[in-house]
């Protein structure tokens, strides 16, 4: 029996107002490329693909010559919008299969459903094609309406390593890993990675990402803000782009140069200060936290604003003092409000920094730190004299009661230059005994009046410093000032200064500090909080008595609290074993109210996470998140676990055991819980894969951190 041939569709060129569209179309969904630019494309190009069309019958079944259009309704609509643009006779032939049998919803369907899309790797492709014949970026981005950042994203799938883009052809790379790729153009690089990432479990894009740019530095890393990544490119240094998703600006492939850059930018800004006739200055990218502490800081007067500068102040102030009072009439104005009264903001506190001004004998002993802070901005403390530093003080001469040479240091007590030692016993100290004295009445009264013996002055000072102690038993205001008072010259002057009281507040120096301490939440409050107060307060120490006395009682109160906070010690030192202060510090603790998560301490590679063994990884993901979400990741090598658990903790609030209140338990997940509404479904695919119980043998000793 012989095969029938098949008979195609006849085509015809059809004038176009002869054509209308059929209603037996499935599109009616609108997507893809608009008519307007579908027109466009047509007048560049004129028209790529036919339509198929069914003569319109009347009555008796006879063809009328309208014919309509069930296939190729955008095209269509393409066409009739040239025509109303007046591109297009309304009697221009239009290519045309005419179709006769089946139905018109069949044939609709059909050109739909069977249409091949193109594959993503053929686009690069074909746009790398276009490029090589010399059209531009824009130009491509133009003729197929695209913006240019999509076809650089193509260009530059299209240069990844010719053998990876064979296995995303063969669908052995997903595209979101071949855009991970993309980060460098180094090919054999990203060869080795995949060829890596091959032999394990996951292959995320973000670990693509990580092993590519292992060595680089971030454009959002402090260094390189400080010396800007166009002197870096300038400098001849390489930065490796993401095209498609945030990178921050990329990465610096050169960290040596990087660091060559920092030092020589300090470098240049310590000359500018050193001219400025300090005794020495000190540069690093950073220095720890309290470096400064046992240093004396220089009180200078503020450069006071020129007539300029007062002027616009004024002015400034006066606006922002009438756009406050003013009801913006609609949301508009209201934003342009918000939006000018924030540039004023700015421009007020940038009048009201002003420059300090020191003395020059005081310059020539003190010193500058000059670092980089967290933002990359540079970052210049002047005014900082060293104990060694200090101008000598001159004793001053006091007539003793035996006449013999007395010296008061300023600032110390009176003593004789050539005293005899006072003997100690127990807690109680007595002094020498002085020998009788000698000659009469009339003698002492010839010689006129001396100074009282020394036994007698001690004598009464001891009454006296009894009854000052029942007094100040029973004023509680005056006691809370006095110690604020001896707390202040402690804090705030380290020379010059005296109390009657003798308590001592000591400040704990942080010989191991954690990562960033400087840059932490609590740090700056700190600081911040110093410089304010130091700024209310007297030069001279001879000053505060008066200074304080003038204080309301919640100005003092905020004080008292500032200066007893620097004499908290919590830390855990191996070698000082001390667990009644680590009790009151957990007592003290729940006290006030203190919540590390919420004064934003939370667990990073860096501080946590990439220094404990697996096991309390898996047991901090357990606790935060629940059994489900640590068993997706117990089968994770150490580093990839720990960035995972990072990811995981995120928002959590959990803590480690040392950063706990003595009443606190972790908040425990059960299975199928959920915690800040992320269930355990959400964690990444990759997770879901089923362990090896070799891919973790890279775990570190116990509690070897």
């Amino acid at each position: 029996m012989a095969t029938a041939k098949i008979v195609l569709s006849p085509s015809r060129d059809i004038p176009f107002n002869k054509l209308v569209l059929s209603q037996a179309n499935v599109r009616k969904v609108k997507a893809g490329v608009s008519i307007e630019d579908l027109a466009e494309d047509i007048a560049r190009r004129t028209l790529l693909h036919g339509l198929a069309v069914r003569p319109v019958l009347d009555a008796e079944g006879g063809e009328t010559g309208v014919f309509a259009v069930p296939v190729g309704g955008r095209r269509f609509r393409a066409l009739e919008l040239l025509v109303k643009q007046k591109r297009m006779s309304k009697t221009q032939p239009v290519p045309c299969v005419v179709r006769g049998g089946g139905l018109a919803e069949e044939d609709s369907l059909a050109e739909n459903l069977q249409r091949e899309p193109l594959h993503p790797l053929d686009q690069f492709r074909a746009f790398q094609a276009l490029r090589e014949a010399g059209l531009g970026e824009e130009e491509i981005a133009a003729r197929f309406f695209v913006t240019p950042a999509v076809v650089k994203q193509r260009l530059k799938l299209a240069t990844v390593a010719p053998a990876l883009l064979e296995v995303y052809a063969e669908e052995g790379m997903t595209l979101e890993q071949l855009m991970a790729f993309t980060v460098t153009d180094d090919r054999e690089r990203q060869e080795r990675v995949w060829e890596a990432l091959s032999k394990a479990y996951s292959r995320e894009p973000y670990q693509i990402r990580r092993l590519l740019t292992e060595g680089a530095v971030r454009a959002s890393d402090k260094r390189a803000l400080f010396v800007g990544v166009e002197a870096y490119v300038a400098a001849g240094g390489m930065v490796m782009r993401d095209l498609f998703q945030h990178d921050d600006g990329g990465w610096l492939q050169d960290p040596a140069l990087l660091d060559r850059l920092v030092t020589e930018k300090l470098e240049a800004e310590v000359t500018a200060v050193q001219a400025e006739g300090w005794r020495w200055v000190e540069a690093a990218l950073g220095f720890p936290y309290g470096h400064s502490r046992a240093l004396r800081r220089l009180s200078g007067e503020p450069v006071p604003l020129t007539a300029a500068e007062q002027a616009t102040y004024d002015a400034l102030h006066a606006e922002y003092e009438r756009l406050e009072s003013t009801d913006p009439a609609d949301l508009e104005a209201l934003e342009k409000s918000a939006l000018r009264l924030n540039e004023i903001d700015v421009a007020l506190r940038e009048l009201e920094e002003r420059p300090l001004v020191y003395e020059t004998a005081e310059v020539a002993r003190a010193g500058v730190f000059v670092s980089v802070d967290a933002e990359g901005r540079l970052q210049v403390d002047r005014g900082y004299v060293r104990p060694e530093d200090e101008a000598p003080v001159e004793p001053v001469p006091v007539a003793g009661s035996d006449g013999a040479t007395m010296a008061e240091p300023a600032g110390g007590a009176v003593g004789p230059v050539a005293a005899q030692p006072a003997s100690i016993s127990g807690s109680r100290v007595s002094a020498p005994v002085p020998p009788p004295a000698t000659g009469s009445d009339s003698t002492d009264e010839e010689d006129g009046i001396r100074p009282l013996p020394d036994r007698l002055q001690t004598e009464l000072s001891v009454h006296r410093t009894l009854a000052l102690r029942n007094a100040l038993a029973n004023d509680p205001d005056m006691a809370f000032l006095a110690v604020l008072h001896a707390l202040c010259l402690r804090l705030f002057y380290q020379r010059g200064g005296a109390s009657c009281l003798e308590l001592e507040l000591k400040s704990a120096i942080f010989g191991e500090q954690p990562p960033a301490l400087t840059a932490s939440a609590s740090a700056k409050a700190i600081d911040a909080r110093q410089r304010n107060w130091a700024g209310q307060l007297p030069r001279e120490p001879a000053e505060l008595w008066e200074a304080l006395l003038a204080f309301d009682g919640d100005s003092r109160a905020a004080l008292f609290a500032h200066c007893v906070s620097f004499g908290v010690n919590a830390v855990y030192e191996s070698w000082n074993r001390t667990p009644q202060r680590a009790a009151h510090a957990d007592v003290l603790a729940e006290a006030i109210g203190l919540d590390m998560a919420a004064v934003g301490w939370m667990a990073t590679v860096d501080n946590y996470l990439g220094r404990v063994p697996k096991a309390r990884i898996l047991e901090a993901v357990r606790e935060a998140r629940g059994p489900e979400a640590a068993r997706l990741i117990d089968h994770l090598r150490k580093t990839d676990m720990a960035k995972e658990a990072e990811r995981l903790l995120a928002g959590s609030g959990w803590l480690p055991e040392p950063l706990r209140g003595r009443a606190e338990e972790p908040s425990a997940v059960g299975d199928g819980d959920t915690v800040d509404g992320a269930e355990a479904d959400t964690l990444p695919a990759f997770l879901a894969g089923d362990g090896d119980p070799e891919a973790g043998g890279d775990e570190a000793p116990a509690e070897a951190a």
